[in-house]
């Protein structure tokens, strides 16, 4: 197995005189051809972790080249959110009393290096919150008020570690690199019924009311008890069996963030929240599917530091994608040079990565619904009248979109379904809506989309109720064989 270490701060690390090879971030990024093959596993060591930052990105792209990568992108994002503190208090409050219970300050800061910590009376400590948090290195905050809690917990970079230190984290780090799998924490198990989360403010939500209402139905024949919720009920998802998410997911808003809860205390989820992470960032189907030779129209990876090299060379016109671009939002054509740079210039305000692909007209794209790795519907998604996309969000029309015709999957070309069907392994066994292009008598993916529409009388206009049964039926056997009771 062979390991790297990825980081910003590349030459710092190397001179540390570690037995593997460390590379900086950019070049990992950059350079496909070089490090997608023959690395299996990646230390991300990055400076920060936050959303769209290099760090990110590192795991992101790591997990679509197929390495195991510490840490996981999902643990990044998790441990960013304000609430796992509250998390790691609940979990490790005995520990941590026991562990601070001679510190004679009001405040204290625990440093865990692979961990780790230089004090050993606290290495216990340490080693729960590494099992926990699944960072390489980071530092919390602890404040006593009447019972010691924690204040805020951080990543760090080598430039927050005093260099008096550095001979320990690097033995630290060195036993870590030593050891055959990385520590996970185990999920739970929890009971029944299914909430079904939904926006009732949605403009365009992927279920609307009808839709919702058969979703409902159709629980009620598997006698499932299916329960509408909000984002204003998160508290009470442990009190379910299963959550299916009805509304727009994003990394950076609640769908995920109760995805990951509802995953973590074991309830089957769709959108599972690895799903959510995969499918919500073009850069990372992108590098998905060019890594697993599925044709897609031809894709460049555009950076901060290489954008005004890459517009040069491309092919015009060319598309241009924010990462976790949606219905068509933050997707532009550039008919030139000029258009290409003004797009990159506001695209990589907020991220470090979008992506440039060739422009392939074509009079529809198929939209192939599946769902547990089987095909669910087939529908042709018509250009919105007079412009290149779907949806065209300047149009003053009520309905901005092209025209959608249902077909049977049986009157779909047999390489239009077996395509969706290898795009969507790559991702998970949830409920993807593969867009493909078919052109010279070839076909492309576009993009394989978590949280797919389901409306009622258009995606559901072959298999009427039976759709929704289908979907209610995944969840039923999943909620059974996580209980025991066998298909």
């Amino acid at each position: 197995m062979k390991t790297i270490i990825v980081t910003e701060q590349a030459s710092i690390w190397s001179d540390l005189g570690f037995p593997v090879e460390v590379i900086a971030a950019q070049d990992y990024l950059s350079q496909y051809e070089t490090y997608a093959k023959g690395v299996s596993r990646i230390i991300n060591l990055c400076s920060t972790y936050h959303y769209q930052s290099i760090g990110y990105y590192v795991s992101l792209l790591s997990e679509a080249r197929g390495h195991r990568v510490f840490p996981s992108v999902m643990t990044t994002q998790e441990f960013n959110k304000p609430s796992f503190k509250d998390y790691l208090e609940r979990e490790l409050n005995g520990a941590i009393a026991h562990s601070l219970k001679s510190i004679k300050s009001d405040t204290f800061s625990l440093s865990v290096y692979f961990g780790k910590n230089m004090a050993g009376q606290h290495e216990k400590l340490a080693k729960k919150l590494h099992g926990l948090a699944s960072l390489p290195l980071f530092r919390v905050h602890f404040e006593y008020k009447k019972t010691w809690r924690i204040q805020r917990i951080v990543s760090l970079s080598i430039g927050d570690i005093p260099e008096s230190h550095w001979p320990f984290l690097a033995q630290s780090a060195d036993e870590f690199l030593s050891k055959k799998r990385f520590s996970s924490v185990k999920r739970k198990m929890r009971h029944h019924d299914l909430a079904i989360l939904y926006d009732p403010n949605e403009a365009t939500p992927p279920s609307a009311k009808p839709a919702l209402k058969r979703f409902i139905q159709a629980a009620k024949e598997l006698d499932i008890n299916a329960e509408l919720i909000t984002k204003d009920d998160y508290r009470f998802i442990s009190e379910f069996d299963a959550l299916f998410i009805r509304e727009t997911t994003a990394v950076n808003n609640h769908t995920y963030k109760f995805a990951l809860k509802a995953f973590s205390q074991g309830l089957v989820v769709i959108d599972d929240p690895l799903s959510i992470l995969r499918c919500c960032n073009k850069v990372y189907l992108a590098e998905t599917l060019r890594g697993n030779n599925i044709l897609c129209p031809q894709t460049r990876v555009i950076s901060k530091q290489n954008w005004r090299e890459i517009i040069k060379t491309l092919h015009y016109p060319c598309v241009l994608k924010q990462p976790d671009s949606a219905f068509s939002k933050g997707v532009v054509k550039a008919e030139s040079i000029e258009e290409a740079a003004k797009a990159c210039q506001g695209f990589l305000k907020h991220s470090e990565l979008i992506i440039a692909q060739e422009f392939m007209p074509t009079e529809f794209d198929w939209r192939i619904g599946v769902i547990d790795q089987k095909p669910l519907y087939a529908c042709k998604y018509y250009m919105a009248k007079g412009h290149w996309q779907i949806y065209d969000w300047s149009s003053k029309l009520k309905n901005p979109w092209g025209a959608s015709v249902t077909v049977e999957l049986s009157d779909v070309p047999e390489n239009v379904i077996q395509t969706a069907l290898k795009a969507c392994k790559l991702i998970g066994d949830g409920l993807y809506g593969v867009d493909i292009k078919e052109k010279d008598g070839k076909v492309y993916v576009i993009e394989v989309n978590d949280n797919p529409d389901i409306q009622s009388h258009d995606e559901d206009k072959m298999l009427g109720d039976e759709l929704y049964r289908i979907v209610m039926r995944v969840f039923l056997d999943r909620i059974n064989k996580k209980r025991g009771y066998g298909q």
